[in-house]
């Protein structure tokens, strides 16, 4: 921690966050971290670039509704030779939101990586995700697997498998709830606010336990703002049109045909403890066709939940470390004058 002790509580008392953020944000200046902002058509991706700056990083992908401060606690224990990008999608933490009337769409999100590599002159790319960023990343390595030295997934590897009935029962009801989040969004109101104790225990039951309430604040962080008419209350500040997102798809088949073009390193970290329904439906099938079509594919089983990464980094930690170690390449590179 930077400063003194009566410096930090002058800090705290001073902010209009709850303490509990604040000290994320200081905790963060004792690692070497630094903000960053890379533009898109639409405003920017914001983000956090953890450990030296003169070398390419790879590129940390985030969760369904998180943020870049879900990699707060692992990232640390991760060589410190090695540089990291934690980035907000779209919508979450800092960065921007798409235009009204318009929605959000994974491959959307596949496409703001060419955007990243563009602003850096990057022609190839390291990938960590989690969750959502998890498929997020499958899906740019399948489809472009010349930009990919490596992927490491955290409790997940495919997208969702949407077929036909499920399909036609999902989607439109999903269409409608989007387009009324979009009002809301245009009529500019604040969202409901809540304690800060009642945004931990809504987070924590929204994971369904994943999250425990002593990591919620990693999260917490970059996804809320203090209530303008509510002192000491605060509202979720992420776009509301996220939940909908998920409305287009493809079968499990397609996931297959994805994952027999994956021929680069991958690391899967599967969660034994996952409480996601559905999380172990298709897993292990996706599992043996990268087995069958990748001699460098390998799976740890490891006994914790959803959240893992920032719940038991301990144990994250060094799985990941052995990886670096056998696949992770010093790349110099020439970006320091942009952070």
């Amino acid at each position: 921690m930077t400063g003194s002790t009566e410096q930090l509580e002058d800090e705290l008392r001073t902010s209009d966050l709850h303490p509990m953020i604040k000290f994320i944000e200081l905790y963060d200046k004792k690692h070497n971290v630094t903000e960053v902002e890379i533009p898109i058509p639409y405003g920017k991706l914001a983000g956090k670039w953890f450990g030296p700056k003169n070398i390419r990083p790879i590129i940390c992908l985030h969760g369904y509704l998180d943020n870049c401060g879900t990699f707060d606690r692992l990232i640390p224990l991760l060589p410190e030779d090695v540089s990291f990008l934690a980035i907000d999608f779209p919508g979450h933490g800092y960065s921007s939101r798409v235009p009204d009337g318009m929605g959000y769409h994974q491959l959307d999100f596949v496409v703001l990586l060419l955007y990243v590599m563009k602003e850096y002159g990057w022609d190839k790319i390291a990938l960590i995700g989690h969750s959502m960023g998890a498929q997020i990343a499958f899906v740019f390595t399948a489809l472009f697997p010349g930009k990919v030295e490596f992927l490491i997934h955290i409790d997940a590897l495919k997208p969702l498998g949407y077929y036909g009935n499920r399909f036609i029962t999902y989607a439109a009801p999903m269409v409608t709830k989007f387009m009324e989040a979009d009002i809301r969004n245009r009529e500019k109101s604040e969202p409901p606010s809540y304690t800060y104790e009642e945004m931990v225990d809504k987070m924590h039951e929204a994971t369904f336990q994943s999250l425990t309430k002593d990591t919620c604040p990693y999260i917490l962080q970059r996804n809320i703002k203090p209530s303008r008419k509510f002192p000491g209350k605060y509202y979720f500040d992420r776009d509301n049109k996220l939940k909908y997102m998920n409305i287009v798809g493809w079968s499990d088949e397609v996931n297959h045909t994805l994952a027999a073009q994956v021929k680069v390193p991958e690391l899967v970290i599967k969660a034994t403890e996952s409480p996601y329904p559905g999380s172990r439906q298709g897993f292990e099938g996706m599992v043996a066709v990268l087995r069958k079509h990748n001699p460098q594919f390998e799976v740890q089983y490891l006994k914790a939940s959803h959240h893992l990464h920032l719940t038991d980094p301990e144990l994250v930690a060094p799985v990941i470390t052995e990886f670096l170690k056998k696949y992770w390449i010093r790349h110099p590179d020439k970006i320091a004058s942009k952070l």
